[in-house]
């Protein structure tokens, strides 16, 4: 028993040495702003700094053949199982082969429920049905309505755009089906978080002309990414450091979840990917002279890049409205439902919610806007798991159910 003991001790030893070693050489990885600010900094400099120690244990395992990169860290974002609830039937389904869950409120109704299908954030790579198993129950039980959560398949596996096809492809399945599932097919809304929020973007104007579907009653945008044309918003200067999600992490997210060669995120950073005809095309709908003043203070303009079109053959999709909805024409902006936009105050994403609630408005769409100026990017993905949670993760949470129960 003693030798037992001994070896788990030594084991341990070894385990916390290479963890050591990894911190040193990893160091940098560990600097992230976190300012005073922001909804609990202390929390979130610890969950940062376990992130940060996953992500690069994860990377060295990849290394070595061991296990690829991203299925630890979708083991971890998965997080913990959640128990039997007494006030929901779910039910694991297939919408014209995409996998979704379902949860209907057990409470009988006295007409037709309203309808909400989620597609949950995770950069395309990360995230499941699991990692917004309690988001999905508090919306669906909230605002009594009938939830389907969509797993569409992640990259690197199955490859973009099989991720916005597969959101698309649920969201007509379930206005073809809603009678099934008791929900009035002309109350069902769209919602998602970050990437999420950019799958509900895109779907919800890929189907504005559908004569032959029912329109989508509303649309919710939970700090969506929009645009992969210009990095140097305001906001991406304000946070470029921040916690879980820097700036220039998400175009490293971007380059893999498109399976594309990550030594061009320098370049794309500073805006070389784009040729100078683009930018002048999209200037009226992308450019911090359109941010309001208040979320620009300490911001200075970059200095010019010159455009390498090298960059731009290998990375064509950045500017597709498939790929940054914010670059849809007016043609199709003005069509889409009405629209909740949920923006944080330290998420390098937030300009992107604040041209796209421009956009709509100036198009004539109704916007709700909810501003969490503590909040920070991935704050609803702890959402439900108690001294564990942040404020801002219900408060961004609340918002959408508020909205949602306004249809």
């Amino acid at each position: 028993m003693e030798s037992y003991y001994t070896l788990v001790l030594i084991a341990g030893i070894l385990v916390v040495f290479v963890l050591l070693v990894l911190i040193v050489r990893d160091y940098k990885s560990f600097k992230a702003e976190i300012p005073p600010d922001v909804d609990q900094p202390s929390k979130l400099r610890f969950f940062h700094c376990v992130y940060v120690l996953m992500d690069i244990l994860a990377k060295n395992l990849n290394r070595l053949g061991i296990v690829e990169e991203h299925t630890l860290i979708r083991l971890i974002t998965d997080g913990l199982p959640v128990l039997w609830d007494p006030q929901l039937f779910i039910r694991d389904l297939h919408f014209d082969g995409v996998p979704v869950r379902i949860y209907l409120p057990r409470e009988p109704s006295a007409g037709k429920r309203r309808g909400v299908l989620f597609f949950h954030g995770g950069c395309g790579i990360f995230g499941s049905i699991r990692s917004h198993e309690r988001v999905c129950r508090y919306i669906a039980k909230k605002s009594d309505s009938v939830l389907v959560s969509v797993g569409y398949h992640l990259s690197p596996e199955y490859q973009y755009p099989a991720q916005t096809l597969e959101c698309l492809s649920a969201t007509v399945h379930f206005l073809q089906t809603a009678d099934t599932y008791g929900v009035d097919p002309a109350r069902v809304i769209v919602c998602g978080d970050s990437v999420g929020g950019t799958y509900t973007a895109i779907v919800c104007q890929e189907l504005v002309h559908r004569a032959d579907l029912p329109k989508i009653r509303a649309q919710v945008l939970i700090y969506p990414f929009l645009q992969a044309l210009n990095f140097n918003l305001p906001s991406h200067q304000k946070n470029a450091f921040i916690a879980f999600l820097s700036r220039e992490r998400t175009v490293h997210f971007i380059l893999k979840y498109l399976k594309k060669d990550c030594s061009l995120k320098e370049p794309i950073l500073a805006g070389s990917h784009v040729p100078e005809s683009v930018n002048l095309k999209y200037r009226k709908w992308i450019s911090p002279d359109l941010i309001p003043e208040v979320f620009k203070v300490g911001y200075e303009p970059p200095l010019p890049t010159s455009f390498l079109p090298r960059v731009h053959e290998q990375v064509p999709e950045l500017l597709e409205c498939s790929f940054s909805p914010l670059l849809a024409e007016d043609a199709v902006v003005c069509q889409l439902p009405d629209t909740c936009i949920v923006t944080c105050g330290h998420d390098v994403l937030r300009d992107e919610g604040l041209l796209y609630k421009k956009r709509l408005e100036d198009n004539n769409v109704r916007v709700t806007w909810h501003h969490v100026e503590k909040g920070f990017h991935c704050t609803m993905g702890f959402f439900g798991y108690g001294i564990f949670s942040f404020p801002s993760s219900s408060t961004v949470v609340n918002h959408a159910v508020d909205f949602i129960k306004g249809y």
